[in-house]
């Protein structure tokens, strides 16, 4: 069989990258090509590849991620209270398979949400089902899904999302729809999958953000118990741009 013929076959069978790999070996010198089992190696390798970078662009496109940010952008030292060390904590994601929160507070500007797009970035990378909300975001799409009959649907879908990041916590008022709402994300996931929250708010004022004692203790007790919690600080990182 000669090599178009393969190379045909293996696009047809969408080996797209075992294709390239065995493109790029056949367009070796012969006495520089590897031997049947390194060919081998090289074409299975290249195609697991090939399917990890597929799975994460649908990952990344899925996720609605606010900004495209990475870990390596992130700034670290002693004034914002986020050192390299903390950072690499968190970098492997390990968070996740043991169903934590974080909870991200700080001033407007500080790189609260650019640090949870980019650990958002980083599950994806590493596998991890990701979606981002603003919280204005979720509540609209709350109130769509209850008057489209979508709900159920929407919350099971959530259910199913290995990371959750919901964005400036705290901005808007919450009504009682979109508190048991939150409620119920926060008790289908809890000991199970993870969240990221940022707010401007500190941590101590969600409580009466909230607005309803009994739903308040419910949540934060969902939310804030099992969760490491990132006090940034400094100055606003959008003034020094």
């Amino acid at each position: 069989m000669n090599t178009q013929i393969t190379l045909d076959n293996l696009t047809r069978l969408k080996l797209s990258g075992m294709a390239r790999a065995y493109q790029a070996i056949i367009s070796m010198p012969v006495h520089e090509q590897p031997s049947t089992d390194q060919v081998l190696a090289r074409l299975t390798e290249a195609e697991l590849q090939e399917k990890t970078n597929k799975k994460t662009e649908m990952f990344l496109r899925l996720s609605k991620l606010r900004y495209n940010a990475i870990l390596e952008s992130i700034h670290c030292n002693a004034n914002r209270n986020f050192t390299k060390e903390n950072l690499l904590a968190l970098a492997d994601c390990s968070f996740i398979q043991r169903a934590e929160n974080i909870l991200i507070t700080g001033a407007t500007g500080c790189g609260k949400s650019y640090l949870a797009c980019a650990l958002g970035r980083q599950a994806c990378g590493l596998g991890y089902k990701t979606m981002y909300f603003g919280m204005t975001r979720l509540i609209e799409k709350i109130s769509q899904a209850k008057l489209d009959g979508s709900y159920v649907r929407f919350i099971n879908h959530l259910e199913k999302t290995n990371l959750i990041i919901l964005d400036d916590f705290g901005l808007q008022p919450l009504d009682t729809i979109t508190r048991l709402s939150l409620l119920q994300i926060l008790e289908d996931r809890y000991g199970k999958k993870s969240i990221i929250v940022t707010s401007q708010l500190p941590i101590s004022k969600w409580h009466q953000y909230i607005d309803d004692p009994t739903i308040a203790d419910a949540i934060m007790d969902r939310m804030a118990v099992n969760a490491s919690k990132i006090e940034l600080k400094g100055e606003s990182l959008r003034k020094k741009k």
